[in-house]
């Protein structure tokens, strides 16, 4: 009876881990910024050669060489890793005023 029901219990387990997986999953994307400012980020995707336009969350955290910062302070040539949530929504960027 007991094993019946630590199986039956791990098995919840698993799908409830299974379920929630994708809530704390993000997304990165690497690139170089072109444009920041007013809600989006215009940024060089590595490896592509077309830029794209971002939406930032109004929330996200940004920082530069590690020290906090504001969207307006992304210079054009910064390197950046940003957490993309859903519908690909900046919620972090990490930038880099020195190439990497």
């Amino acid at each position: 009876m007991f094993s019946r029901s630590a199986a039956v219990l791990l098995a919840m387990l698993v799908l409830v881990l299974y379920a929630v997986k994708p809530a704390f999953a993000h997304e990165k994307e690497e690139g170089t910024v072109v444009k920041a400012g007013e809600g989006k980020l215009v940024l060089t995707s590595k490896g592509k050669e077309k830029p794209n336009t971002r939406e930032v969350a109004k929330d996200a955290p940004v920082t530069i060489d590690g020290k906090p910062a504001k969207l307006e302070d992304l210079k054009e040539g910064f390197h950046v890793v940003v957490a993309l949530g859903e519908k690909h929504l900046v919620t972090k960027i990490e930038a880099h005023s020195k190439a990497k």
